[in-house]
C-alpha cells in the first residue's frame, strides 16, 4: 500500500531531560531535544513509512530552530512551520520522580489563531492529528483548534483527536465541556479511562462509548491494563505490553502514532492496538518523547 499522509498541529517545545532517570538536582548530564504531542506522534508515524506533516509556530530563536531541526531529522514534514519573531519557543523540564516543570507561558505556538488554521493547507493530506492541549494554552489557540478541525472536515479530511487534558493548564470543571465538544466533533478520538473519568464521570470504557456513541472511532486507553476500541458496532481490547517503566510522559503520543501509523497501513482494528502498545512500550524505557529509529 502507497504511503499515506497524516499532519499534526499543535505545540510543540524544547524538551530537556536527565540522561539517566534521576532528579533534575542530582543529573550530571542531560539531553535537549524536541517534545510536543502533536510532533511525537507525527515522528512515530515517519517512523512506520508514512508522510507525516507539523504544523504551528515556533520562536525565531536557537531552540525554535532546533526543534524544527530534531523533528527534520525524525522524518517529520516542518515546511509548514511559522517562525515567530516576537514569542519565544516554549521550554518544558523533566524532572523524573517529580513531574514536570513548564516554561511556556507566551510561546509563539500560544498565538495560534484562527487566520493560521486558515492558512493550513489539506491537499493530499489522510488525517489530521490534533489535542486538547491546544485548547488549553490560550484563547486564540482554542480557536484554531477549533477552526482546523471544521476546515478539514470540510475538506473530507478525517480528524484524530486526542483529549489530553493537562491539568496544570486548566481544571477538570472547565477543561470538561470543552474537550467534550472537541471530542464530539472528531472521526477518530483517544482518551485514558482515568482522565475520562475525571473530566466526564465515566468509570468505564463502556459509559465513555456511551458519552461518545457517534465518533465513528473510540480508543479509550486503560494505563497498563490495556486500550478498548470502539470501532462502529464492534468492541476490540488488546492488554499492554509488560515494560519496566522509566518515565511515562510521551506514551500516549507514542500509542496514539503507532495506533495511526497502524490505522494509515490497512490494519485492522485489535492489529492498531498492537502497533500502538507496541510503541508505548519503547518509549515508557526512555526519558525522552522519542525513540531512535533506524529509518527516522
Amino acid at each position: 500500500m502507497p504511503a499515506k499522509t497524516l499532519l499534526a498541529a499543535g505545540e510543540t517545545m524544547a524538551m530537556v531531560a536527565p540522561v539517566v532517570a534521576e532528579p533534575v538536582a542530582d543529573a550530571d548530564a542531560f539531553l535537549l531535544d524536541a517534545g510536543g504531542a502533536e510532533s511525537n506522534v507525527a515522528a512515530h508515524v515517519a517512523a512506520a513509512g508514512h508522510r507525516a506533516l507539523w504544523f504551528s509556530r515556533l520562536g525565531d530563536d536557537a531552540l525554535g530552530r532546533r526543534v524544527a531541526r530534531q523533528l527534520a531529522a525524525r522524518g517529520v514534514d516542518v515546511s509548514r512551520v511559522v517562525f515567530d519573531d516576537r514569542h519565544p519557543t516554549g521550554l518544558y523540564v523533566k524532572d523524573p520522580g517529580n513531574g514536570v516543570l513548564y516554561f511556556r507561558r507566551g510561546s509563539a505556538a500560544s498565538h495560534l489563531d484562527v487566520a493560521d488554521a486558515d492558512a493550513v493547507s489539506f491537499d493530499g493530506v489522510d488525517v489530521l492529528h490534533v489535542s486538547g492541549i491546544t485548547a488549553a494554552i490560550s484563547a486564540s489557540a482554542a480557536q484554531f483548534l477549533v477552526r482546523v478541525i471544521a476546515r478539514a472536515r470540510a475538506a473530507g479530511v478525517p480528524v484524530s483527536f486526542d483529549v489530553n487534558h493537562r491539568a496544570p493548564l486548566w481544571s477538570a470543571e472547565t477543561a470538561a465541556p470543552v474537550l467534550l465538544a472537541l471530542a464530539r466533533s472528531a472521526d477518530l478520538v483517544f482518551v485514558g479511562r482515568d482522565e475520562a473519568e475525571t473530566l466526564w464521570d465515566t468509570a468505564t470504557a463502556a459509559e465513555v462509548r456511551a458519552l461518545l456513541p457517534h465518533v465513528a472511532e473510540l480508543i479509550v486507553k486503560d494505563g497498563d491494563v490495556g486500550a478498548t476500541a470502539f470501532a462502529g458496532s464492534d468492541e476490540v481490547f488488546e492488554p499492554a505490553l509488560v515494560v519496566e517503566v522509566v518515565e511515562a510522559v510521551g506514551a500516549g503520543d507514542a500509542f496514539a502514532g503507532g495506533y495511526l501509523a497502524s490505522l494509515l497501513s490497512g490494519a485492522t482494528v485489535a492489529e492498531r492496538l498492537r502497533a500502538g502498545h507496541a510503541r508505548a512500550a519503547r518509549t515508557l524505557q526512555t526519558t525522552t518523547d522519542s525513540i531512535d529509529d533506524p529509518a527516522s
